[in-house]
Order: structure tokens, then C-alpha cells, then sequence
């Protein structure tokens, strides 16, 4: 068995991968729709450029790692002998990609023995990086800093004045239920806002652009590496009470309203 380096090794790893990959992903984005397939339901779509963001990514990782694992929204998943993980959504937020919103980005974590230790989430669109190493904090680096800023959240006063963002599933049933959630939870909140792109979510919220997140029914791929990044800029990354995060509720919020979300989310989930 191969010992797993430093996670800052990992991270540089990840970057420079990263970048390789929304390379090609921005080079590619004109011609996205001429081949768009869908997944668990027609609003859930993929594209040829996440097959081929995805193929380059994995290669990049094991070529550099070969004992690693993979495990990649568009079905890599490969064991390995490390004990080191490679977590990969290759575009997170098709849709916004298909469309052009600005909110699209290749997220990749490195797990080692089942724990994330290094993670980075870069916004193809505005090209800002968001890092995270497991005991060094939260970055975000873009082209107009000379060097990455720590991120730190917010600490909004009250739930009243706490500005959520959440998201959607795919299926018309899930939707209804959590469209349902979302109408009793709009008059607790500040507002509501959904860019569609749950690892961009969780690094908003580590940036304190918005004061949390909440998203039900999650994949390793959509939270592991953002959920590594608000954790390490000191936001409370949870699931309900007595439950896991994304077991089946995520939730990433300020320290200072944590506690009243939590507590109300469990009661609209449970209604």
C-alpha cells in the first residue's frame, strides 16, 4: 500500500487538474448542445463535454496516482490500493453550462480512509477557485488577487435576516415536496436564492455571499469538495439532528443561525 502524501500535495494535484479541465470545457461550450443526453429524468442532462472533462480528469489523477480510487458523477469508479479517493464532478451545473449562466464549475476532493482532506471547486465561467485543505482553512482565489483571501462566512444577527440558498432535485415529485418546504421557509428568511450549482452553493456560503445553504438528496460528487470548503471557513456543516450531513439533508450555515435552521428545517421536513 502506497502512503498518502500531504493533503497540500493533493490540492496542487487537484488544481492543476482543475484547470486543465475547464480548459477544456470553456473551449468546448459552444458546441455543448449538439449532444445532450439525459439521467434520471429529462430535466437531468449531460453533456459530451462532462464525459470528456470527466475521461480527462481521471486520466490526469491516476496517471499522476495510479493506486487511487475514482469515483465521478459520469460513472468512474475505480478501487484502489492508496487508501486515497478521487471525488469528481466534472461540470457541476449542466444545466447553467447548457444555458450560460456564469455558475458551472469542475469540483474534485480527495478523500483518504474515507475522510476529505483536500478540495478544490473552480467556476469555469468567472475562473474563481475556491480551496480547502482539512485543518488549513478556506481559500478563494481569482484573477484580480495577487493571492488567495481566507475565507471566513458570515454572521448574520438573526434567521430573519439569513439569506439561504437551496436547490432541486430532478424528479417532478421531489420537486413538489421541496417547492412545498421552500414557500413555509421564505417568510422565516431574509430570502431564497438557487444558482444551481450545489458545490458553487456551499463555497458561496463559505464566502459569505449568501449566510447558509440547505439541499436535500445530495451525491458525494455535488458536496464533497464545497462541503470541505465551508467547513474550513468555520460554517457549521450538518445534516437534521441526529443525522449525517446529506444523510439526506445537507445543510452549511453561520455559526450564529445554525442552530434556529436546523432546528426549523427539521420541522418543515417533517411536516
Amino acid at each position: 500500500m502506497t502512503s498518502a502524501p500531504a493533503p497540500t500535495a493533493l490540492l496542487d494535484l487537484a488544481v492543476a487538474t482543475a484547470e486543465e479541465a475547464a480548459a477544456l470545457i470553456a473551449r468546448d461550450r459552444a458546441s455543448a448542445a449538439e449532444q445532450v443526453g439525459v439521467k434520471s429524468s429529462p430535466t437531468d442532462v449531460v453533456t459530451s463535454v462532462d464525459t470528456a472533462a470527466e475521461e480527462l480528469i481521471t486520466g490526469r489523477l491516476l496517471a499522476a496516482r495510479p493506486d487511487d480510487g475514482v469515483l465521478g458523477e459520469e460513472g468512474a469508479a475505480r478501487e484502489g490500493t492508496s487508501g486515497v479517493r478521487w471525488i469528481v464532478d466534472p461540470i457541476d451545473g449542466t444545466v447553467n453550462f447548457l444555458y450560460g449562466l456564469p455558475a458551472y464549475a469542475v469540483s474534485i476532493a480527495a478523500e483518504v480512509d474515507g475522510v476529505v482532506r483536500a478540495g478544490v471547486v473552480l467556476n469555469v465561467a468567472t475562473g474563481e477557485l475556491f480551496t480547502a485543505v482539512a485543518g488549513g482553512g478556506a481559500y478563494l482565489t481569482t484573477a484580480a488577487t495577487a493571492r488567495p483571501h481566507r475565507l471566513t462566512g458570515s454572521v448574520p444577527p438573526s434567521l430573519d435576516r439569513t439569506l439561504v440558498a437551496t436547490g432541486f432535485g430532478y424528479r417532478v415529485e421531489q420537486r413538489r415536496a421541496q417547492g412545498a418546504v421552500v414557500a413555509r421557509l421564505l417568510p422565516e428568511v431574509r430570502d431564497i436564492r438557487r444558482f444551481g450549482c450545489a458545490s458553487l452553493d456551499l463555497c458561496a456560503a463559505a464566502a459569505g455571499r449568501v449566510d447558509a445553504y440547505y439541499e436535500l438528496d445530495l451525491k458525494p460528487w455535488d458536496h464533497a469538495a464545497g462541503a470541505l470548503v465551508a467547513a474550513e471557513a468555520g460554517l457549521v456543516v450538518t445534516g437534521l439532528p441526529g443525522r449525517p450531513f446529506a444523510e439526506p439533508l445537507a445543510i452549511a450555515a453561520a455559526p450564529s443561525v445554525a442552530g434556529p435552521l436546523v432546528e426549523l428545517l427539521d420541522r418543515l421536513h417533517a411536516a
